[in-house]
């Protein structure tokens, strides 16, 4: 009982304590702390990686985008969702994150997943790549929220869906009226949500042509 109470204060004070520095910079969660993110929030089933991933209705041979990806917590069920002749894109700004998802593949067996070192807006998504895109508690971290949502919109073929998860827990936490306000201003429109007003999934689509 001790132990568990010890973890949970500890989870409390780094949180409070990266929320404070994260009002004053937007700031990725950082390499060493890659375990605790790699882990599902004991608090909430929302975030889970099991139930985000259950309703995004994947089929074999899909292509992904794990937009900041972290240590690869959904980017490794996702690319055995998709199968060999599906693709993820694991797209991180850390190398140390990447590294970690390398070799969790490695370890698995998937050759189906591609890291790229990248911040989400710095151009470097092609057009039309991709069937779904996931955001999940990252946009917050990014400081050019319109410039990222931007280049997902790009990035995404006709009809292809952003999936976009926030959890109160994180630190950079969007309300669900932000996202909508900022991707119905990039031109996707809603699709589907998921959860309450301090634990949900967004999808929103780009429309066909």
């Amino acid at each position: 009982m001790k132990i568990t109470m010890g973890i949970i204060v500890f989870f409390i004070l780094v949180f409070f304590l990266w929320r404070l520095h994260s009002r004053r910079h937007s700031l990725p969660c950082p390499v060493w702390l890659r375990w605790m993110v790699e882990l599902d929030n004991p608090f909430t089933k929302t975030s889970r990686a099991a139930v985000i991933i259950g309703q995004l209705g994947l089929r074999p041979g899909m292509k992904i985008l794990d937009a900041g990806c972290g240590p690869g917590r959904l980017t490794i069920p996702l690319a055995e969702n998709v199968g060999p002749g599906g693709q993820v894109v694991a797209m991180d700004i850390q190398q140390g994150m990447l590294e970690r998802v390398k070799k969790k593949a490695t370890v698995l067996g998937l050759g189906n997943i591609r890291t790229l070192q990248a911040g989400i807006g710095e151009g470097k998504l092609g057009q039309d790549q991709f069937d779904i895109a996931l955001l999940v508690t990252v946009l917050g971290e990014i400081p050019d929220r319109e410039g990222a949502l931007a280049e997902l919109f790009f990035a995404l073929k006709p009809g292809g869906v952003l999936s976009v998860t926030e959890v109160i827990f994180d630190p950079h936490f969007q309300g669900r009226q932000t996202v909508e306000g900022l991707c119905e201003r990039t031109g996707f429109i809603k699709k589907a949500f998921f959860g309450n007003r301090f634990a949900y999934t967004l999808h929103l689509e780009k429309p066909s042509r």
